[in-house]
Formats: structure tokens, C-alpha cells, sequence
């Protein structure tokens, strides 16, 4: 009696760690990240994406390792560097994109995807970094964060960074991160 049941175990504890092998074969689940082709996580963003270039075309990005059962993805760019002379909170929102469907793994250059929201200056569109060289710090940094989501938003277009981020709270997954930088020449 006492053999059959310690082989009951051992059959029981073996199968546990086939199935955990089964499910992640020694190798980790792909991470959740945001990269541009066009410059480096901490890098500076290229003029041609900024007031000094186009103001209106947005730089490429790539989306990899996109968690399972996201159902929905947000983009904002947002400057935190603003002097608060010229806007108290110290924030301003150059980029607001929601219900990205999931499966994106590339916006390209000057593209919209999902449903656009409102940057500061009450457009619904991407507007590049033009930090005001009267003030310091002359280079400012530009925050991209990219959230997957468990279902989409009910926002309609046009929703502030405030709307978004507060709808997508009790639905966030996972979120991730790319940074750029920029100085007027």
C-alpha cells in the first residue's frame, strides 16, 4: 500500500513539472517592449520628427511580445519637462492613441492606428517635441508608453491622456516603455 502510493506521488509530481516544462520550455515568455528603429531608448528623437523638421509626422515604432489576452493597446508620448511657466502640472501630451488593435507590431512613420486622442493643444494627432530654448533644462525628455489591455476602451476620439488613463486602469496588463530625447538646435 505504502509503494503504490509514493508512486502515486512521484507520478503526480512528475507530471506537474512536465506540464511546467510543456508550458515554458526553458525558455522566459517574450517581453513586453517598445523600440524605434530611428533612435535608442534614451537617445535623442531625430529632428525631422520635431518642430525643428515635421511636427506632424511621428516617428516609427515597433511593438513586440505583446502579453496573451490583451485585447486592446494605448500609446501616449508625453513631455514631463515643461517649465511650469508655461504650463503648470509640468506636462505636456504631444501623442494620445487608443484601441491599437493587439496584433500591431509596427506604426510606421507619420501613421495613425487605432483611435486618436487629444495631445495638450486639443488636437486629436501626433505633435513632435519643441522644447522652448528659453528655458532649462534646453533638452527635454519624451516618455512613449505603450499598455495592453484586457478589453478596449469605450472612449470616444478625442478623449484627453486624463480619460484614457483613467479608463484603462482597472484593464492595464502590463505596460513598457521607450524614452527619447530632444534639444532645439
Amino acid at each position: 500500500m505504502r509503494t503504490s502510493v509514493s508512486v502515486g506521488v512521484i507520478l503526480i509530481v512528475f507530471a506537474i513539472v512536465v506540464a511546467i516544462f510543456i508550458r515554458n520550455p526553458s525558455s522566459p515568455m517574450p517581453t513586453f517592449t517598445l523600440t524605434s528603429p530611428v533612435f535608442e531608448n534614451g537617445g535623442t528623437i531625430p529632428a525631422k520628427y520635431t518642430c525643428d523638421g515635421d511636427r506632424k509626422l511621428s516617428p516609427p515604432l515597433s511593438i513586440s511580445g505583446v502579453p496573451d489576452g490583451t485585447k486592446s493597446l494605448v500609446l501616449i508620448m508625453d513631455d514631463p519637462d515643461v517649465p511650469k511657466v508655461r504650463r503648470p502640472d509640468g506636462v505636456f501630451d504631444h501623442w494620445v492613441l487608443f484601441n491599437i488593435a493587439p496584433e500591431t507590431r509596427e506604426i510606421s512613420e507619420g501613421e495613425t492606428v487605432g483611435t486618436a486622442g487629444a495631445n495638450t493643444g486639443g488636437d486629436a494627432a501626433y505633435t513632435g517635441p519643441c522644447p522652448p530654448p528659453e528655458y532649462e533644462p534646453s533638452e527635454h525628455r519624451y516618455m512613449f508608453k505603450l499598455y495592453a489591455l484586457n478589453a478596449p476602451l469605450t472612449l470616444s476620439a478625442g478623449a484627453t491622456k486624463k480619460e484614457v488613463l483613467d479608463a484603462l486602469a482597472p484593464l492595464r496588463i502590463a505596460e513598457t516603455g521607450l524614452m527619447g530625447r530632444y534639444s532645439r538646435k
